[in-house]
């Protein structure tokens, strides 16, 4: 990936005004609309994920026509948006072995040269998936599971190496940034049911059952562009209405992502919950969602050819028991 600054300002698509609406009656009432707990048996523990099946991979195989592969993950290092929200840091790359080991002779009695290392980091700091055990709804979790069953050892239903051979299929990239006429939306612009609708129109691609939808803000991009996060990670941002509940439940889509620290827009429209929409859409629907993408190689791949729909295929770190795995997403076009 490229945070080379543009040479020219980025156009800003201003904030709408948005209500404090969403109460704690209004996220059960949703919460009760959307849920699929049981709709593919008492032991499911993959959610909305079933909704790929083996020839929607097939049809989604067939959409790869020019070899490219575009990465969607931000690079892991220090420089990384954290600033220690819910202990969260940025990783920490530590050598165990160097070049300049060997050249010293640290390691004859090795009887082989070599530079090894390890690193040190939570699981969601960067681009990364949350699993189904992340964000529980009351004492309960996705199906109904015990919330419990997260302990000190890890997740016992719902951990994030349950999705392992999951995450591939069609791929649709919703540039709602760039649909609204600029490069990114500001800071609290609420993504709403026809924004989506309208976009996808726009760009003549059709969301269907099974589809990873990946939603574009351009925030990461300006970030990046004027080399400060700001409040990226857990402060204000463009995102998804708590109304895209019913939107996503509608279509049946298999995951959403974007390249925002938490996909739904903040400040919240509630003022009794932080981050209603997780509350609604990972316990009670099951949707996997995607966090952090790094979105601008393929906004710009998208916007040149005109095609918005591609092979997706981001499988997790396999980490028995964890409630998120960070990823390196790739796009094949």
């Amino acid at each position: 990936m490229s945070t080379a600054k543009p040479k020219t300002a980025m156009k800003r698509v201003s904030r709408n005004a948005l209500k404090r609406d969403v109460t704690l009656r209004t996220i059960q009432a949703m919460a009760e609309r959307v849920k699929n707990w049981g709709k593919w048996g008492p032991d499911d523990e993959l959610g909305t994920l079933n909704y790929i099946r083996p020839a929607d991979i097939v049809k989604a195989a067939s959409l790869v026509r020019k070899g490219k592969a575009i990465s969607l993950g931000l690079d892991f290092n220090q420089f990384g948006p954290q600033k220690g929200w819910g202990g969260r840091f940025n990783p920490i790359h530590t050598m165990l072995a160097t070049g300049t080991d060997a050249v010293a002779g640290r390691q004859e009695s090795m009887q082989i040269h070599y530079a090894d290392d390890m690193v040190t980091m939570p699981l969601q700091c960067g681009t990364q998936w949350d699993a189904l055990g992340h964000i529980f709804y009351g004492d309960k979790m996705w199906n109904g599971y015990d919330a419990q069953l997260v302990d000190s050892t890890g997740a016992k239903k719902n951990g994030i190496e349950k999705t392992r051979d999951r995450m591939i299929g069609r791929g649709v990239l919703l540039d709602v940034a760039r649909f609204k006429g600029g490069d990114y939306l500001e800071d609290g612009y609420g993504i709403g049911n026809d924004d989506l609708d309208g976009c996808a129109e726009a760009e003549g691609v059709e969301v269907r059952q099974g589809d990873f939808v990946i939603v574009r803000t351009g925030q990461m991009e300006h970030c990046l562009a004027r080399d400060d996060w700001g409040g990226y990670a857990a402060g204000d941002a463009p995102g998804l209405r708590f109304e895209t509940a019913e939107w996503i439940h509608k279509k049946k889509i298999a995951a959403i992502c974007c390249d925002t620290w938490g996909c739904e827009v903040r400040p919240n429209e509630s003022d009794e919950a932080f981050q209603p929409w997780h509350w609604v859409v990972i316990p009670m629907m099951g949707i996997t969602m995607g966090e952090i993408f790094y979105l601008k190689d393929l906004a710009e791949d998208c916007r040149k050819d005109k095609v918005y729909e591609f092979l997706f295929c981001a499988p997790p770190l396999p980490i028995t028991g964890a409630v998120g795995s960070p990823i390196n997403p790739m796009a094949v076009k």
